[in-house]
């Protein structure tokens, strides 16, 4: 099978362009070595369909392979978001000499794009859609539609202007197919304004915001003066969200993001990615070892207090990071905002000490069960010890459920990206202050008994 498979790749072009694109992946994946000889005997719209959904680096290794014609083929029948998501990520020494196999029209829409910023609508925007005045006759659309349009993906709507470009409002297409040819577009529009649009400089989060609030397939996409400039369509925004939860997810993990699929990335770039983050958790981690030193003489008088740490200081650790990641998420789908802090802050306070609560009164009735069924013997004073324990895990839960909901906010605060307050990074956080907090409790109820 595998020489067959293998004939198939190097000689049979029938086969290539009648698989299915899932297929041809996994082809690819298998036989990376053959990618560009498989691009070669790919026809040009199996060829783009399949080139948009690879990882980038096999993009690249496409791209510098492929003879000069196809590579100007490809490059110039690629979507303009889908060319600008792939250049904008190669060295620029690479772009530039990409750049000159574009023909003129399609090198000024990518350029133009280029000079968006990152994340901003103007990276994903797609320059072509259909737009007609409103003092055209519906024959005179269909006219400009059967003539005009090349791409059947965004002719669901037909956008309407004035003289000057600027948008009016929109119409599905299937308007114009219920009503006499001699009616003019004017008389279609129910009150003549637009309400849902998105501006060049509106960021990826409102997009995704707008798509999930109406029942679109695109929106039209204008400039500070209500000029029309292209379309977004919700296949981009869909594409855009799963490749932000894959970098939030693996930064949340406490690692930089890796930008393509795990098999794919060179072993050092993955050692290098991860590198950081433990070094700098590692550094932080530091610090338990210096806060349990300053209490050692503490440790040495109650060692039945020892016995508790991992339970308190894991508490925190994991009600911080339950606090991040719903925070995180929050902010990522705009149902929080930096202004809502406070309201936030009050909310996780009350959960914080309910939870601490909880899991104190829990971790009381353990010690109590453990001593009174004789399982251990945690001395005279052993009620004492529920008691710290108690009100060590009321105020270690809230501390973490304090720092781990405020942390996004802060980074947020100071332009960064609030996925990075990874539950790593809140859990190093909450062990050092709740080993403060753990001891220093201790001190104050165990003074003149235990200590």
């Amino acid at each position: 099978m595998f020489n067959e498979e293998q004939d198939y790749l190097i000689n049979n072009d029938q086969f290539l362009n009648r698989i299915t694109i899932s297929r041809l992946i996994k082809i690819i994946h298998h036989h990376p070595n053959d990618v560009v000889k498989i691009f070669s005997l790919l026809k040009r719209c199996k060829a783009i369909t399949t080139f948009k959904v690879l990882d980038f680096s096999i993009k690249k290794k496409i791209i510098q392979g492929l003879s000069s014609i196809k590579k100007m083929e490809l490059l110039n029948n690629l979507p303009v978001d889908d060319r600008v998501d792939f250049l904008e990520n190669l060295p620029k020494n690479i772009l530039k000499d990409l750049i000159k196999y574009l023909n003129p029209e399609e090198k000024y829409k990518t350029l133009e794009s280029l000079g968006y910023p990152k994340n901003s609508i103007g990276r994903l925007m797609i320059p072509y859609y259909i737009a007609v005045q409103e003092t055209w006759r519906v024959q005179d659309v269909l006219d400009y539609i059967r003539k005009e349009v090349k791409n059947s993906d965004v002719i669901e709507i037909v956008y309407i202007v004035n003289q000057k470009g600027k948008l009016i409002d929109d119409i599905k297409i299937r308007e114009f197919l219920l009503v006499d040819p001699k009616t003019r577009v004017s008389e279609l529009l129910i009150d003549g304004r637009y309400t849902e649009f998105l501006n060049i400089t509106d960021t990826e989060e409102k997009a995704n915001r707008m798509f999930s609030m109406s029942n679109r397939i695109s929106l039209p996409v204008i400039d500070d003066k209500n000029f029309l400039l292209g379309i977004v369509t919700i296949d981009d925004i869909l594409w855009v969200l799963n490749e932000n939860y894959r970098e939030d997810f693996q930064k949340i993990g406490g690692m930089e993001a890796l930008n393509q699929s795990y098999l794919n990335v060179p072993l050092y770039q993955l050692i290098k990615k991860r590198a950081g983050w433990l070094i700098l958790l590692f550094i932080g981690e530091m610090l338990t070892t210096t806060v349990m030193q300053q209490f050692s003489s503490v440790i040495e008088k109650a060692v039945v207090l020892a016995l508790f740490i991992p339970l308190v200081v894991s508490s925190g650790g994991n009600s911080g990071s339950q606090a991040a990641s719903l925070i995180i998420q929050a902010m990522s789908l705009g149902e929080v905002k930096i202004k809502d802090w406070w309201i936030v802050m009050r909310r996780e306070i009350i959960c914080g000490f309910f939870l601490g609560s909880i899991l104190g009164l829990t971790g009381f009735i353990r010690i109590v069960a453990w001593h009174k069924i004789n399982l251990f013997n945690y001395g005279s004073h052993w009620i004492l010890v529920g008691i710290t324990v108690f009100l060590s895990l009321i105020g270690v839960v809230l501390w973490g459920t304090l720092s781990g909901s405020m942390l996004p906010f802060i980074i947020k605060k100071l332009r960064g990206d609030p996925a990075s307050s990874s539950a790593p990074f809140v859990a190093t956080l909450v062990d050092v202050v709740g080993l403060i907090i753990y001891f220093s409790i201790s001190c104050l109820l165990l003074h003149g008994t235990l200590l």
